[in-house]
């Protein structure tokens, strides 16, 4: 039994790279096109100034009530600076790297212990899932030309 467990595991860590990898040629391929990345661009920076995001924004600021428990936002600083990263490349290294060095910032450095990455990890990685999906959704809405 212990033996299925693990070939069921590899499986899904196989599954997931896979999947990484065909999200990644895909992206490439979009990256590679400067009219694809402006328009792109031009709408991300409309859904950061459209009120439907901040619906998305409160809920991240709702569960911190306390000030000094007040979470900043981590998941639209990452979005924000792959955004950015996006005028002086379209080389996915390099927003990798950016995506990389902000979770080094914000997750990784923070946390003291290995339940507390644990736990900030899954935090970070449930609220960037949510921000994603919104962000999403308006592009498919409101913006179809940047949605490509």
């Amino acid at each position: 039994s212990s033996s299925l467990t693990e070939v069921k595991e590899f499986v899904k860590r196989l599954r997931r790279q896979t999947d990484l990898c065909n999200m990644t040629k895909t992206v490439r391929a979009l990256l590679n096109n400067t009219t694809t990345v402006t328009v792109l661009r031009s709408g991300l920076h409309a859904v950061f100034n459209e009120q439907s995001l901040h619906v998305t924004k409160n809920l991240f600021r709702d569960k911190f009530r306390n000030p000094k428990k007040r979470q900043k936002n981590i998941q639209f600083k990452c979005l924000k600076n792959i955004i950015s990263s996006l005028t002086s490349s379209t080389d996915i290294r390099d927003l990798l790297s950016c995506f990389s060095s902000d979770l080094q910032t914000f997750v990784i450095k923070p946390s003291r212990s290995k339940e507390g990455f644990k736990k900030q990890a899954s935090d970070f990685m449930l609220k960037w899932n949510l921000l994603l999906s919104t962000v999403g959704k308006i592009l498919t809405i409101n913006r179809t030309d940047s949605f490509g």
